[in-house]
């Protein structure tokens, strides 16, 4: 069997995530402690207790690239992996990145710590939201944004399969989208619970900001082909790897793309690890010939390794 990995963003975090892979493995344990040392912050313990700090942007990267990376670690101590690419979606192209040994998990998440405060930061609280748009197709999504915009700023966002657009932008102008979208047969326009309009050009401010954290990062050409976010391609060198992390901040996330490149390359099956089954839930959507299946806890960890091992 021919398989990618590939790792989920913000939004797959819920309270009490992946307690049963830790009472199991305590590689889960090390990584969550050398995750929390990075920025002085005792992630488990917020997994555990406050579904608020969970949710804060600040937070939740961190702890969503922890969760994620601990999963792959688990996966990776009981079967010897050969994933043909791996990828992420978002926040998840970072884990990916930690994954390939491309980066450290250290420097890892103090990066993402700071790029989701500078996302918090590049737009007044309130100001910014995002919504999926439900059984349009993505032209005329963009289409509709394009009309929409003389409200304020609102663009597509996340090609996350095909019928799921996600859009982002300033407030009144993703309410108006919104509207509009439905006028066009949209099965639903929904208004995401976020704090921060990801991968819009209101974060370019942002970018311009985190160029300089991503410069001051060692990073490595690493063990697994990454796919990244904003063209749905592998990089060639060190340079390529930060200037695409660094426009992934302000531009959209081509994961229907990612998806299709993967399987024009023969993967047969996509294996999510991290909390959640959102992206093996994408699968299926944008190639109805690829499986798509995540681990979320043990007796999914030991279906996953039964499929590799018999491949």
């Amino acid at each position: 069997m021919k398989y990618s990995i590939v790792f989920p963003g913000q939004g797959s975090q819920s309270l009490g995530m992946l307690e049963d892979l830790r009472s199991n493995f305590s590689i889960v344990n090390e990584i969550f402690q050398e995750a929390s040392e990075a920025i002085n912050l005792d992630l488990w313990r917020i997994i555990n207790e406050d579904q608020d700090l969970l949710n804060l942007t600040e937070n939740t990267q961190p702890i969503m690239l922890a969760a994620g990376y601990a999963t792959y670690k688990v996966l990776e101590s009981e079967v010897n992996l050969m994933p043909m690419s791996i990828a992420g979606h978002s926040l998840g192209e970072y884990t990916a990145l930690v994954a390939s040994e491309s980066l450290s998990l250290f420097d890892a998440i103090q990066l993402v710590r700071k790029r989701a405060e500078l996302m918090q930061a590049a737009v007044p609280s309130g100001s910014g939201s995002m919504a999926a748009i439900l059984g349009l197709d993505d032209a005329k999504v963009v289409e509709i944004c394009s009309i929409a915009n003389e409200e304020g700023v609102v663009e597509a966002v996340n090609f996350n399969s095909p019928g799921q657009v996600v859009i982002a932008g300033e407030i009144k102008a993703v309410v108006n989208a919104c509207e509009l979208m439905k006028e066009a047969g949209a099965k639903r326009a929904l208004v995401l619970p976020v704090s921060v309009p990801s991968h819009c050009s209101l974060m370019k401010d942002a970018a311009i900001d985190f160029k300089h954290s991503v410069d001051n990062v060692n990073f490595q050409m690493g063990n697994e082909k990454v796919l990244h976010n904003v063209d749905a391609d592998y990089s060639n060198n060190i340079e390529e790897i930060k200037s695409k992390l660094v426009e992934q901040l302000h531009k959209p996330v081509l994961w229907t793309s990612i998806v299709q490149k993967m399987k024009s390359s023969g993967v047969e099956k996509l294996i999510e690890t991290g909390p959640g089954k959102v992206l093996a839930g994408l699968t299926r959507r944008i190639d109805k010939s690829l499986t798509g299946s995540a681990i979320i806890d043990v007796t999914t960890l030991k279906s996953t390794i039964e499929e590799i091992s018999n491949a």
